[in-house]
């Protein structure tokens, strides 16, 4: 698919570092503390689920700057995505498909 809209390097590029960033930062968070401030757990059942957490010692200033890093990476890259002159390229109506193969080029490789 990605053939047949001609992507230029450049734009795959940067939609592989995009999945790539996301990837990290999504790892990233599920290894991190649930609460950035320390904060002490509770419990709350008034709601229609149960939901518990425990006791959170918050995330350190390394962690809070990776995070950071790759929340402002993800933001550039989407940015340089969304306004690539490529897209300019193509009549209005064909945008949205075309974006979602970009999205997917990755995976026909």
């Amino acid at each position: 698919m990605s053939a047949s809209h001609g992507f230029p390097s450049d734009l795959l590029a940067g939609q592989e570092e995009l999945h790539q960033i996301r990837a990290e930062l999504s790892a990233l968070l599920k290894r991190l503390p649930w609460s950035v401030e320390p904060l002490d757990g509770f419990t709350d059942d008034t709601g229609w689920r149960r939901i518990e957490r425990p006791a959170s010692p918050g995330w350190t200033a390394d962690e809070q700057a990776e995070v950071e890093k790759l929340r402002r990476r993800e933001h550039e890259l989407a940015v340089f995505i969304t306004g690539h002159r490529y897209w300019t390229e193509l009549a209005p109506p064909d945008r949205p498909q075309a974006r979602a193969h970009l999205k997917h080029a990755h995976e026909e490789q």
